[in-house]
């Protein structure tokens, strides 16, 4: 699970570099993907006005907050990793930068952690478990998405 997590987050930020550079064309299609996430997480959690209106703040300033660690934290993990002095790391170095990663997985699983509760007074229990898997589905077919398109299916 974790494994998938690392992976899907470095993709993610990879992602987000690589179509920096077009940094309009990014930020509009980030907008995009971003609404139709919103129509498909509350199609999918079948989330009544009154729940949406007290989930999405919730939702969104937890997705700010995990972006934000994201981007501080892994993205200076990566800089190391693709730069060439990354296969001369001393066992202490690389010690120390693993770490580093450590602390930045359990900042994020706390983030999450404290999400979760803060859901229980909004959200039924089955809702905050169907948001996981609507969350999951999502980005599978974000990814498969990407896939085809970069296949040109």
């Amino acid at each position: 699970m974790k494994n998938k997590l690392t992976t899907l987050i470095i993709l993610l930020i990879t992602m987000q570099f690589s179509f920096a550079q077009n940094g309009k064309l990014f930020r509009e299609k980030r907008e995009q993907i971003k609404s139709i996430k919103v129509a498909y997480i509350t199609n999918e959690l079948s989330l009544t006005p009154e729940e949406s209106a007290k989930f999405w703040p919730l939702y969104n300033a937890f997705e700010e907050k995990q972006q934000e660690i994201r981007k501080q934290k892994l993205k200076g993990y990566l800089d190391r990793i693709d730069d060439e002095s990354f296969d001369n790391l001393s066992e202490k170095e690389a010690t120390a930068m693993l770490t580093q990663m450590e602390n930045t997985e359990d900042e994020l699983y706390q983030l999450r952690k404290k999400f979760i509760a803060n859901l229980k007074s909004v959200l039924p229990a089955s809702k905050i478990l169907k948001l996981k898997k609507a969350e999951e589905g999502f980005n599978r077919k974000l990814l498969q998405q990407y896939r085809d398109k970069r296949l040109g299916r």
